[in-house]
């Protein structure tokens, strides 16, 4: 089953059919979720909240459009959501995180390393680095996700890279102490 037959499926009161949207994206919006939230048990909310709200809007959705990156602008607002909330903690736990996989050819000091440095970048910043460096999304993909114009995800990403590139440089100069 495709995602259009899926959605076309639960439209027509098969409830059932929404679970391969789930079983289909669920663990990238979860990998999206945290890296903009910083913590895993957030993520997990924010990813079951977004796709509540994507089954009940689903007579909505535009079936010209492919479903993730709509989903995409749902997960993200329930991110920020959470973000906003006043009694949020950060993880202190940094395995909350798990970006990378432990098996992606980095040392695990070196990923630990960067796994800090992106846990320590603005959430905009975090999401924006991830989502076109481990998603390989194109500036205009980027820009359709954030609801921004692409010229401005081009200048939001090179001052990520550059606060990235500058929290890396000092956690390396330590570490060479």
């Amino acid at each position: 089953m495709d995602d259009r037959e899926a959605i076309e499926r639960c439209r027509d009161g098969e409830k059932e059919a929404f679970r391969h949207l789930v079983e289909q994206y669920q663990r990238q919006a979860l990998g999206h979720a945290i890296a903009i939230l910083g913590s895993r048990e957030d993520a997990l909310d924010a990813v079951q909240d977004a796709f509540l709200d994507a089954y009940q809007s689903l007579k909505r959705f535009d079936l010209a459009r492919r479903f993730y990156p709509w989903f995409y602008v749902l997960l993200r607002h329930r991110c920020f959501k959470l973000l906003a909330r006043p009694q949020r903690e950060q993880a202190d736990d940094l395995e909350e995180m798990m970006l990378f996989a432990p098996t992606s050819g980095m040392q695990r000091e070196d990923l630990l390393s960067l796994e800090i440095a992106l846990g320590s970048l603005a959430n905009e910043d975090r999401e924006l680095i991830t989502l076109k460096h481990l998603d390989g999304l194109s500036y205009d993909e980027l820009a359709e996700r954030m609801g921004i114009p692409s010229g401005t995800v081009m200048s939001r990403l090179y001052y990520a890279r550059k606060a990235l590139a500058a929290k890396l440089t000092r956690t390396f100069q330590r570490e060479r102490k």
